[in-house]
């Protein structure tokens, strides 16, 4: 039996300072405490025997697990069907709004019959680099201590009697129809408020208050339209790698999982990249969430202010905005299935990465649109990031998909300073201020550049960089940006390219592997935000049934809980990280499209299905 559970097999809970994974097991097998970006306490996803886990279940193995969410929640519900009895775990976190946000809850129960169940908890601290102490307090009440650091402490409550084995804890217990059992790891920052015997009523307050702080977050939506669920399940992930105490929106909450298994493409996304926050606060804006956009600019202000001379963005963050985020190897851990290396840190923080100004700018430009207008001080720091672009488009860099074979002129990274200038344009116009004339020019001399340099006559094709003789899903961002018509000729002919090439039935490679390229060895899925991206394009094209048909397609590849990683293998494994950010703003971006374009009275009368192969 393989000892690594699918990445599709977890759910996640967290509380808008980290988030842990719990598989359908009933195992927490990836956790970062406290923060997103602070050391795992649990990493068995990456080293099933080294990493630590959190595991409750019942002793025998002959249980059915289910998953589900609590509805308009992050709270999980993990169910174990078995014929002498069903047993339940609800997992959560309480959210730092309400809490102190340093706990992790898990409620165990018996919902009929009688389940024997066994609990082991196995904190492995500093990426499992570090061994820990045990402090026994009475036999419900254990203190991890690490020995690499102090500071770092967790303290596990629990009402049912514990047991120490060495460096773990364990405990069997019964629970018979309606019985609880109740576990609590706590973050030790100071001296915590949760005594043992206030225990279950914290738990049982908390587990309400949390469900009721989600649900009202869910209600804020103004979409009402098809595929609300799984909309607002999307929207849900997003809000949970939204930092609390910075505004700033992490890529990832995981590190290491691979892009294909046993290959070498594995990296920590628990870091803000401009690009895919921007895209971020873009799909909540669209919901209606202002006050998560409304954050996350204000962090934006910050790095602004702090950068001191425009251009020098730089294209990730840590959480509170630090810049050098050095990328270093695990070589203790295995990795996921034996995918090596695992790493820590992301080298590409020092790339150049021209397109962030754009999804910087179209992001301010659509907050100042509809969420609340921009300060005159905040407008300087912008106008002096598109003075920079104004001077600097025509330079290499390594691109949205951050390469490592060295930098080129992307056709995706000049699109993007284009939009850059043009969004700048908007906003200076909206509020009258006052607009250089070299913005204007140096926007349509980017236009005409990539309209005659990156354009092959010969495949009749927008290309992925200037020489190049290949696509890039990149570019189906040329009409949803409005670069270009979605009906013009010029681009249908690109969609029919990247079809042709990018395109296995309706999943979308980002490009083709190229070595020399990438400067990597193997390959890789293929890319659930692209998928998206094609499914908006074919709407946006008039292709109505063949969009719908494809977007209800992919939908059919999310997990049981309506989850994503990154990317998607030949046979439907999720690849990547995950839950992944750029995955769940596809969906909703790509929903709303869609939505909007049935409901559309020009659309009625419309033939949505001539365009789909009646053999499928």
């Amino acid at each position: 039996m393989d000892k690594y559970q699918p990445i599709e097999n977890y759910g996640i809970i967290g509380d808008l300072n980290t988030v842990a994974l719990v598989g359908l097991n009933g195992s927490i097998d990836f956790l970062c405490f406290p923060n997103f970006d602070s050391a795992t306490v649990f990493a068995a996803i990456l080293d099933a025997e080294k990493g630590g886990y959190f595991k409750i279940a019942p002793i025998d193995d002959q249980s059915k697990p289910k998953q589900l969410y609590l509805p308009d929640t992050n709270v999980l519900l993990t169910r174990f069907l078995r014929k002498g009895g069903v047993g339940e775990i609800a997992d959560f976190m309480p959210v730092e709004s309400l809490y102190v946000g340093k706990e992790l809850i898990r409620m165990v129960s018996c919902v009929n019959g009688t389940v024997d169940f066994t609990m082991e908890c196995r904190p492995r601290f500093d990426y499992a680099r570090a061994t820990h102490t045990i402090e026994v307090i009475g036999d419900r009440e254990i203190i991890f201590i690490s020995k690499g650091n102090a500071h770092d402490r967790i303290r596990l409550l629990s009402t049912v009697p514990l047991e120490v084995a060495e460096q773990d804890v364990r405990a069997n217990f019964t629970l018979a129809t309606s019985d609880t059992a109740i576990f609590m790891l706590e973050y030790i920052a100071g001296d915590s408020s949760i005594r043992l015997d206030g225990l279950k009523q914290f738990a049982e307050k908390s587990f309400f208050d949390t469900i009721n702080f989600w649900k009202q977050w869910v209600s804020k939506s103004r979409y009402k339209g098809r595929w609300m669920e799984i909309v607002h399940r999307s929207a849900l992930v997003l809000k949970l790698l939204i930092s609390h105490n910075y505004g700033s929106i992490i890529a990832a909450p995981t590190f290491g999982l691979p892009e294909e298994l046993g290959g070498e493409r594995n990296w920590d996304y628990r870091y803000t990249w401009i690009r895919d926050a921007s895209f971020t606060v873009f799909s909540l804006l669209k919901l209606g969430y202002q006050k998560e956009a409304r954050h996350f600019m204000k962090w934006v202000e910050q790095q602004c202010n702090d950068i001191g001379n425009a251009g020098r963005l730089s294209l990730m963050y840590g959480l509170d905005g630090r810049k050098d985020l050095f990328e270093i190897e695990l070589t203790h851990l295995e990795g996921y299935k034996k995918s090596y290396p695992v790493r820590i840190g992301n080298a590409a923080y020092a790339q150049v990465q021209l397109d962030i100004y754009g999804e910087l700018l179209d992001a301010v430009y659509l907050y100042d649109k509809h969420g609340e207008p921009i300060s005159y001080d905040f407008w300087l720091n912008v106008s002096a990031q598109v003075d920079w672009v104004c001077d600097h488009w025509r330079q290499k860099d390594q691109g949205i998909w951050e390469v490592r074979g060295g930098q080129r002129e992307f056709l995706y990274s000049r699109m993007m300073c284009w939009v850059a200038i043009d969004r700048g344009m908007k906003i200076a116009e909206n509020h009258s201020y006052p607009l250089s004339a070299r913005w204007r020019s140096e926007r349509d001399a980017i236009f005409h550049s990539i309209h005659t340099e990156f354009w092959n006559e010969e495949l009749k094709s927008f290309v992925q960089f200037k020489g190049a003789e290949t696509v890039d899903a990149a570019t189906l961002l040329m009409p949803i940006i409005r670069f270009i018509g979605p009906h013009d000729p010029k681009w249908l002919s690109t969609l029919e390219q990247i079809e042709k090439r990018l395109v296995s039935d309706f999943l979308v490679y980002r490009y083709r592997p190229d070595q020399e390229l990438e400067g990597l060895k193997g390959g890789e899925g293929t890319f659930s935000m692209c998928t998206f991206w094609y499914v908006e394009c074919l709407s946006r094209a008039g292709q109505l049934g063949k969009a719908r048909l494809n977007f209800e397609k992919m939908l059919g590849y999310a997990n049981h809980l309506g989850l994503y990683a990154e990317q998607l293998g030949i046979q439907g494994e999720h690849l990547g990280n995950f839950p992944q950010a750029f995955t769940h703003l596809g969906l909703i971006t790509a929903a709303l499209n869609l939505d909007r374009q049935f409901a559309d009275p020009r659309n009625q009368d419309l033939d949505v299905w001539s365009s789909v192969d009646t053999d499928v």
